[in-house]
């Protein structure tokens, strides 16, 4: 039988951490989002968080991912696990290669899309084939669009080593395309 102790207002607060707790601090711009830049098209947004000119969303730089390439209909992100990404069994958590795939797989969409136009991720399949520890070293996630029509896109995605080319896990998306509010 499972005993779970009830926290209740006479349960102590910790005061200080226990001995070899480690800390991680993050810091991110305020997102601006795609409405605000302007009339541009998918392409040219992601090329602008790309070199700075829009920020970078900060769920990359709270996981520890960052967008290092764009073409029309590819986006690759590349991040570097750790500790902080592990849980319970001591791998790496798979909902952070879900959010490294369902980065690089609607980048890719949105790279393909024309100026007014968004996206939003509607079905997501991910597929981990690998374990990643905390020492693993550099993923990198390569999204590409498969179809992207006025309504509608689909994307696949892959994990691989940088390195050494190793698969972690792979996956695809199904996104809504929608005009960007306040553009119509």
């Amino acid at each position: 039988m499972t005993q779970h102790r009830a926290l209740t207002a006479e349960t102590p607060a910790a005061t200080t951490p226990p001995a070899g707790t480690r800390s991680r601090t993050h810091t991110w711009q305020p997102q601006r989002g795609y409405a605000a830049a302007g009339g541009h098209t998918g392409i040219q947004l992601a090329g602008m968080s790309l070199d700075g000119r829009l920020p970078e969303a900060p769920i990359c730089g709270t996981l520890g991912f960052r967008l290092v390439a764009v073409e029309e209909g590819l986006a690759v992100f590349e991040g570097e696990p750790g500790e902080h990404l592990l849980n319970p069994m001591g791998t790496v958590h798979g909902g952070y290669m879900a959010t490294l795939l369902d980065s690089a797989l609607g980048t890719a969409v949105l790279t393909a899309l024309p100026a007014g136009r968004a996206y939003t991720t509607v079905q997501l399949g991910v597929h981990l084939v690998r374990p990643v520890a905390a020492t693993t070293p550099t993923l990198r996630c390569e999204g590409r669009a498969v179809h992207v029509g006025r309504t509608t896109a689909t994307a696949e995605a892959r994990i691989v080593g940088a390195a050494d080319g190793k698969l972690y896990a792979h996956g695809t998306a199904t996104c809504a395309v929608l005009t960007v509010p306040g553009t119509a």
